[in-house]
């Protein structure tokens, strides 16, 4: 897959930085186009690889992750993420379920239908109750699961 040759660190300091990685290439321009109409700046990658250099690299809020990436999967790049930056949220996003040992590393698990615009409460599973690291916070505002 072609990767992202757009990227740039560079983004005002009143946006939330937000990094989404998946293998298919719609999916991550849906939820691009989806998180900078709400305001976001937004990272793509489209590999474990990339994701990693992203991280390293750049100011980063929040990591939305696929669990099913071909190369890297999901749980190896949280359990980079992890050492190259502990306090890094990761919502972990996945069409099936995800061994609990994953389910560890991550600060959210949101399954099933991901393509919907907003996730119902019942889809969205907080590691951590209202999870809040740096500018990001992830809370259950009248159903449904809002990143504030």
């Amino acid at each position: 897959m072609a990767e992202d040759t757009n990227v740039t660190s560079a983004h005002p300091i009143s946006k939330k930085v937000i990094l989404c990685v998946d293998d298919d290439e719609a999916i991550l321009q849906y939820e691009k186009t989806l998180l900078e109409l709400s305001g976001y700046a937004v990272l793509t990658a489209s590999s474990g690889k990339q994701a990693l250099q992203l991280v390293t690299t750049s100011e980063l809020d929040v990591v939305i992750l696929d669990y099913g990436m071909p190369e890297m999967s999901g749980h190896e790049i949280a359990l980079e993420i992890r050492l190259a930056r502990p306090r890094l949220p990761i919502i972990l996003l996945s069409g099936s379920d995800v061994p609990t040992d994953v389910l560890a590393l991550v600060d959210a698990f949101i399954s099933q239908n991901r393509s919907q615009p907003k996730i119902g409460a019942d889809d969205c599973v907080l590691m951590q109750p209202n999870l809040q690291c740096g500018r990001i916070k992830l809370t259950n505002t009248r159903g449904f699961w809002t990143l504030d």
